[in-house]
């Protein structure tokens, strides 16, 4: 009885503050999806990463196994992935980022928070730093049919993970009052990725659930599995360990549909794997959560 209340104490919240966002849009209120979007992309979020990388208490080796971890996980999703989409003659440019990448900021980092405390925020952030690099990278390539990725790197998503490293090696911080307001704007983050998460779910126009819902079933238990295999090959315990496993089964993420849309993908095949995938999440994050803790 207690895990169970306990999870729910964890979830409750993330999906509570979603459901505001679905309900709000439903009930026919505005909602500047664009704006908080890009106030959230280019000023919290960085903030947020910044901050976290910068005054991150957990040991130096163990932020090392859990980002060559994170990479070798990723490295592995990329590939078997690949596999899945050749086998069932899946189109990459719709199907593959969705799912490799999850929605491992709007719901992994809070999740991390809730349940492990700021030391699993941390190992959270250093995993969702590493996605956003390689999804505002390789992703964008993938879903554009081609371009330079490198372009990419002027994100204030990388910027931020950047500088947030090069300050977490050198022990460096910044003045009180600039962390103060580093922290304060980071703080508005968490609570405006899950509203906004509520309100594109409900804002989507799905299609073919039928085959949105097995793929994101795969997903979830390879993704699983194989979050597992890296999580042991480099010796990871604790909360490191379930960190990097919550992290890699989060659901796909809504900015698989926004770049589907801006680069001519099926953005209506990748709209149906979000809310299949989002909806499974209420099912099986807090059965994973009840094994983690």
């Amino acid at each position: 009885m207690n895990l169970v209340l306990t999870v729910a104490q964890i979830v409750a919240p993330v999906f509570i503050l979603a459901a505001i966002g679905f309900i709000w849009v439903k009930l026919g209120q505005d909602y500047p999806m664009r704006f908080i979007t890009r106030l959230v992309m280019t000023l919290a979020i960085p903030c947020l990463i910044f901050g976290a990388l910068m005054k991150t208490e957990i040991d130096p080796q163990a932020l090392t196994s859990v980002s060559l971890a994170a990479i070798a996980a990723y490295a592995a999703v990329i590939a078997v992935f690949y596999l899945v989409t050749f086998v069932f003659k899946l189109d990459n440019r719709t199907y593959l980022a969705p799912l490799i990448f999850g929605n491992t900021g709007n719901l992994g980092l809070p999740l991390a928070l809730f349940a492990f405390g700021e030391e699993g925020l941390g190992f959270a952030v250093v995993i969702f730093a590493i996605m956003a690099m390689i999804s505002f990278t390789y992703g964008i390539w993938l879903v554009s049919g081609g371009g330079n990725p490198l372009k990419s790197l002027k994100e204030p998503v990388v910027v931020g993970t950047a500088l947030g490293a090069l300050f977490l090696w050198q022990g460096w911080q910044t003045p009180k009052w600039v962390t103060n307001t580093i922290d304060l704007i980071a703080q508005v983050a968490i609570p405006l990725m899950l509203i906004t998460l509520g309100v594109a779910v409900a804002r989507l126009q799905p299609g073919d659930i039928g085959r949105a819902f097995w793929l994101s079933l795969l997903k979830a238990a390879l993704c699983a599995g194989i979050a597992v295999v890296a999580g042991l090959a480099f010796g990871l315990t604790g909360t490191a360990f379930a960190v990097l496993v919550l992290q890699l089964i989060t659901p796909i993420a809504v900015t698989n549909y926004l770049l589907a849309e801006r680069f001519g993908a099926d953005s209506s095949a990748v709209a149906g794997l979000v809310v299949a995938s989002t909806l499974l999440s209420v099912a099986f994050l807090p059965v994973a959560l009840a094994f983690l803790i």
